[in-house]
C-alpha cells in the first residue's frame, strides 16, 4: 500500500490493493478535522463527476476531509463495472485505509456508489451515509426499486436527488425513516446536469449540494 495521507491543501493519492484490484483514493484534507467524508463515484464515470468535484472544494474549510475513491474496475480502465458483490467486496478491503483515529468516517457515494455505501455502512461501522443521485429504479421501471437497500442502513443518511433524475425522482421515494433526509436539486439530473432553461445555473444547483452536505455534516459532528 502506497500512502501519502499527510494534511494540506494539494490532494494526495494513494493505492489500496483489494480482492477486486487495486483501488485508488485521492485525499482532499481539511486542516484540524472533524470527520472523514469517503465518497465513491458511480457506474457511469469516475471521481471527475461534478457533484464529487465540489464537495472534494467546499467542505475542507469546514472541517471535513474528503476521500474520493475510485473502484478497482475504473482503475484498471475497464468501461462496465462488476456485479455489486464486486463492488461491496472492494469498498470492505479499502475501508480501513480510509480510517483515522479518533473520526468518525461517513460513507458515501454517487449512483451505484451510494447503494455500495448504504448496503455496507452499518457493518462498517460508518456514522453515516450519504447518497448522492441514488438509483432508485432503472429508467422507465419503478417496479424494479431498490428502495431497501436505501430504507435498511440503519444509520443516519442524506439522500441528495435531482428534481429530474429518470432514476427516481424526490417525489417517487417512499416514507423516509426517521434519521433519514432527503434533499432535492431542482431540475438537476442523474448527474446534477441542469437545462439552460432552467432557473437556475449549474453552479447554484452545485450550491445546493455542498451546502446540504456541509450543514449536515456539522450536525453529525455536533
Amino acid at each position: 500500500m502506497t500512502r501519502t495521507p499527510v494534511p494540506g491543501t494539494t490532494p494526495t493519492a494513494e493505492t489500496v490493493p483489494t480482492p477486486a484490484g487495486d483501488a485508488r483514493i485521492t485525499w482532499h484534507h481539511a486542516s484540524g478535522a472533524h470527520t472523514v467524508l469517503a465518497v465513491s463515484h458511480g457506474a457511469g464515470g469516475g471521481i471527475e463527476a461534478r457533484d464529487l468535484r465540489a464537495l472534494a472544494a467546499a467542505l475542507p474549510p469546514l472541517g471535513v476531509s474528503v476521500a474520493l475513491v475510485e473502484q478497482p474496475w475504473r482503475v484498471a480502465g475497464k468501461k462496465v463495472a462488476p456485479a455489486p458483490k464486486t463492488l461491496d467486496s472492494g469498498w470492505r478491503a479499502l475501508w480501513p485505509a480510509l480510517e483515522r483515529p479518533g473520526l468518525p468516517l461517513v460513507a458515501g457515494g454517487r449512483s451505484a456508489g451510494a447503494r455500495v455505501a448504504c448496503r455496507t455502512g452499518a457493518e462498517l461501522g460508518a456514522r453515516a451515509v450519504l447518497a448522492l443521485s441514488f438509483p432508485l429504479h432503472p429508467p422507465g421501471k419503478p417496479e424494479k426499486s431498490r428502495a431497501e437497500e436505501l430504507l435498511s442502513t440503519r444509520l443516519p443518511t442524506l439522500v441528495v436527488q435531482g428534481g429530474r433524475d429518470p432514476f427516481g425522482r424526490p417525489g417517487e421515494f417512499p416514507a423516509l425513516p426517521e434519521g433519514t433526509e432527503l434533499v432535492e436539486v431542482e431540475h438537476g439530473d442523474h448527474g446534477f446536469a441542469v437545462p439552460k432553461s432552467a432557473d437556475v445555473t449549474e453552479p447554484e444547483a452545485l450550491a445546493v449540494i455542498t451546502e446540504a452536505v456541509g450543514e449536515w455534516l456539522t450536525r453529525l459532528a455536533g
